[in-house]
Protein backbone atom coordinates (compact mmCIF):
# COMPACT_ATOMS: atom_id res chain seq x y z
CA UNK A 1 0.00 0.00 0.00
CA UNK A 2 0.99 3.10 -0.82
CA UNK A 3 -0.35 7.03 0.54
CA UNK A 4 -0.43 9.82 -1.84
CA UNK A 5 -1.11 13.60 -1.13
CA UNK A 6 -0.65 16.51 -3.46
CA UNK A 7 -1.58 20.01 -2.89
CA UNK A 8 -2.59 23.24 -4.30
CA UNK A 9 -2.08 26.75 -2.24
CA UNK A 10 -4.80 29.07 -3.92
CA UNK A 11 -4.73 32.99 -3.52
CA UNK A 12 -5.55 34.57 -0.19
CA UNK A 13 -8.97 35.61 -2.02
CA UNK A 14 -9.87 32.68 -4.29
CA UNK A 15 -13.45 31.93 -4.55
CA UNK A 16 -13.39 28.85 -2.52
CA UNK A 17 -16.81 27.69 -4.36
CA UNK A 18 -14.98 26.42 -7.62
CA UNK A 19 -13.28 24.47 -5.43
CA UNK A 20 -16.66 23.05 -3.75
CA UNK A 21 -18.22 23.08 -7.34
CA UNK A 22 -15.56 20.88 -8.52
CA UNK A 23 -15.13 18.39 -6.19
CA UNK A 24 -18.96 17.75 -6.13
CA UNK A 25 -18.86 17.24 -9.94
CA UNK A 26 -15.40 15.70 -10.57
CA UNK A 27 -15.02 13.72 -7.29
CA UNK A 28 -17.39 10.98 -8.28
CA UNK A 29 -15.31 10.07 -11.23
CA UNK A 30 -13.02 8.45 -9.48
CA UNK A 31 -15.61 6.48 -7.46
CA UNK A 32 -14.66 2.45 -8.86
CA UNK A 33 -11.21 3.54 -9.47
CA UNK A 34 -9.35 -0.10 -9.73
CA UNK A 35 -6.52 -0.58 -6.62
CA UNK A 36 -7.81 2.60 -4.63
CA UNK A 37 -8.13 2.38 -0.94
CA UNK A 38 -9.86 5.70 -0.78
CA UNK A 39 -9.52 9.05 -2.23
CA UNK A 40 -10.45 12.31 -0.12
CA UNK A 41 -11.00 15.30 -1.98
CA UNK A 42 -9.67 18.09 0.56
CA UNK A 43 -9.93 21.82 0.75
CA UNK A 44 -8.79 24.08 3.52
CA UNK A 45 -9.90 27.60 3.81
CA UNK A 46 -7.49 30.45 5.16
CA UNK A 47 -8.49 31.31 8.69
CA UNK A 48 -11.12 28.96 9.36
CA UNK A 49 -9.96 25.46 11.24
CA UNK A 50 -6.72 27.79 11.69
CA UNK A 51 -5.28 27.05 8.42
CA UNK A 52 -2.96 29.90 6.64
CA UNK A 53 -3.69 29.12 3.32
CA UNK A 54 -6.60 28.11 0.88
CA UNK A 55 -5.70 24.73 -0.35
CA UNK A 56 -6.98 22.03 -2.74
CA UNK A 57 -4.95 19.03 -1.47
CA UNK A 58 -6.90 15.07 -2.50
CA UNK A 59 -5.06 12.35 -0.24
CA UNK A 60 -4.82 8.93 -1.44
CA UNK A 61 -4.71 5.29 -0.03
CA UNK A 62 -3.65 3.07 -2.65
CA UNK A 63 -4.02 -0.82 -2.51
CA UNK A 64 -2.10 -1.21 -5.31
CA UNK A 65 0.75 1.22 -6.54
CA UNK A 66 0.63 0.56 -10.05
CA UNK A 67 -2.85 1.76 -9.64
CA UNK A 68 -1.66 4.66 -8.62
CA UNK A 69 0.36 4.93 -11.69
CA UNK A 70 -2.55 4.53 -14.06
CA UNK A 71 -4.01 7.12 -11.88
CA UNK A 72 -1.18 9.49 -12.80
CA UNK A 73 -1.07 8.66 -16.38
CA UNK A 74 -4.47 9.31 -16.90
CA UNK A 75 -7.00 11.82 -18.31
CA UNK A 76 -7.80 13.04 -14.73
CA UNK A 77 -4.57 14.01 -13.67
CA UNK A 78 -3.84 15.57 -17.10
CA UNK A 79 -7.28 17.51 -16.37
CA UNK A 80 -6.07 18.22 -12.99
CA UNK A 81 -2.43 19.75 -13.95
CA UNK A 82 -3.89 21.58 -17.02
CA UNK A 83 -6.17 23.66 -14.44
CA UNK A 84 -4.03 24.11 -11.59
CA UNK A 85 -0.23 23.37 -12.50
CA UNK A 86 1.94 21.01 -12.06
CA UNK A 87 2.39 19.34 -8.42
CA UNK A 88 5.33 17.64 -6.61
CA UNK A 89 3.03 14.41 -5.70
CA UNK A 90 3.68 13.32 -2.13
CA UNK A 91 3.92 9.54 -1.57
CA UNK A 92 4.31 7.51 1.19
CA UNK A 93 4.78 3.70 1.82
CA UNK A 94 2.10 2.66 4.53
CA UNK A 95 3.11 1.27 7.36
CA UNK A 96 -0.76 0.79 8.41
CA UNK A 97 -4.23 1.54 7.85
CA UNK A 98 -7.47 0.84 9.10
CA UNK A 99 -10.86 2.33 7.18
CA UNK A 100 -14.10 1.56 8.61
CA UNK A 101 -17.63 0.87 6.49
CA UNK A 102 -18.46 4.39 7.26
CA UNK A 103 -15.35 6.17 5.68
CA UNK A 104 -17.98 7.86 2.87
CA UNK A 105 -19.56 9.84 6.30
CA UNK A 106 -16.37 11.46 6.40
CA UNK A 107 -16.60 15.42 7.08
CA UNK A 108 -13.35 16.43 8.08
CA UNK A 109 -9.76 15.16 7.78
CA UNK A 110 -6.57 16.30 9.84
CA UNK A 111 -2.89 15.39 8.15
CA UNK A 112 0.21 15.64 10.54
CA UNK A 113 4.46 15.05 8.61
CA UNK A 114 6.60 14.40 11.04
CA UNK A 115 10.55 14.74 10.74
CA UNK A 116 11.73 10.77 11.18
CA UNK A 117 14.87 11.80 13.37
CA UNK A 118 18.55 10.22 11.93
CA UNK A 119 19.36 6.66 13.40
CA UNK A 120 16.34 6.18 14.80
CA UNK A 121 14.92 3.09 15.41
CA UNK A 122 12.28 2.64 12.44
CA UNK A 123 10.81 -0.67 13.99
CA UNK A 124 10.24 1.11 17.10
CA UNK A 125 8.74 3.86 15.13
CA UNK A 126 6.16 2.12 12.81
CA UNK A 127 5.43 -0.35 15.69
CA UNK A 128 4.02 2.64 17.87
CA UNK A 129 2.55 4.46 14.56
CA UNK A 130 0.62 1.11 13.97
CA UNK A 131 -0.64 0.70 17.79
CA UNK A 132 -1.58 4.72 17.32
CA UNK A 133 -3.23 4.06 14.26
CA UNK A 134 -5.73 0.63 15.77
CA UNK A 135 -6.33 3.04 19.15
CA UNK A 136 -7.93 5.24 16.66
CA UNK A 137 -9.81 2.69 14.82
CA UNK A 138 -11.61 2.49 18.20
CA UNK A 139 -13.07 5.99 18.13
CA UNK A 140 -16.84 6.65 17.04
CA UNK A 141 -15.46 9.83 15.07
CA UNK A 142 -12.72 8.13 13.09
CA UNK A 143 -13.52 6.13 10.14
CA UNK A 144 -10.48 6.06 8.46
CA UNK A 145 -6.47 6.18 10.08
CA UNK A 146 -3.15 6.05 8.23
CA UNK A 147 0.42 5.99 9.42
CA UNK A 148 3.37 5.77 6.62
CA UNK A 149 6.79 6.99 6.15
CA UNK A 150 8.98 8.58 3.03
CA UNK A 151 12.61 7.41 3.37
CA UNK A 152 14.00 9.97 1.43
CA UNK A 153 13.46 13.23 3.07
CA UNK A 154 12.80 10.71 6.23
CA UNK A 155 9.15 11.77 6.99
CA UNK A 156 6.16 10.14 8.47
CA UNK A 157 2.56 11.09 7.97
CA UNK A 158 -0.15 10.85 9.64
CA UNK A 159 -3.71 10.97 8.20
CA UNK A 160 -7.37 10.38 9.42
CA UNK A 161 -10.99 11.09 8.59
CA UNK A 162 -13.40 12.30 10.58
CA UNK A 163 -17.53 12.18 11.22
CA UNK A 164 -17.06 15.75 12.68
CA UNK A 165 -14.84 19.14 13.47
CA UNK A 166 -11.54 17.38 14.99
CA UNK A 167 -9.77 19.62 17.72
CA UNK A 168 -7.72 22.54 16.74
CA UNK A 169 -3.78 21.19 17.18
CA UNK A 170 -0.80 23.54 17.04
CA UNK A 171 0.79 20.77 14.67
CA UNK A 172 -0.94 19.97 11.60
CA UNK A 173 -3.86 20.57 8.83
CA UNK A 174 -7.71 20.42 9.48
CA UNK A 175 -9.13 20.16 5.96
CA UNK A 176 -13.05 20.02 4.88
CA UNK A 177 -13.94 16.26 2.89
CA UNK A 178 -16.10 17.27 0.04
CA UNK A 179 -15.97 14.03 -1.31
CA UNK A 180 -14.38 10.29 -0.82
CA UNK A 181 -14.26 7.73 -3.41
CA UNK A 182 -14.06 4.25 -2.98
CA UNK A 183 -12.85 1.33 -4.94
Amino acid sequence: MIAMQYSFTLPADYDMSIIDRRIRDKGPMLDGFPGLGFKAYLSARKGEFGSRENLYAPFYLWQQPERASDFLTGPGFGGLTQSFGWPAVKTWIVWHAETTPAVAEAKFATGETIAIEPYSSLAEIRDEEIKRVQRQARSADIVASVSAFEPTSWTAVRFSLHRSAPLIAAAGQIYRVGHVSLP
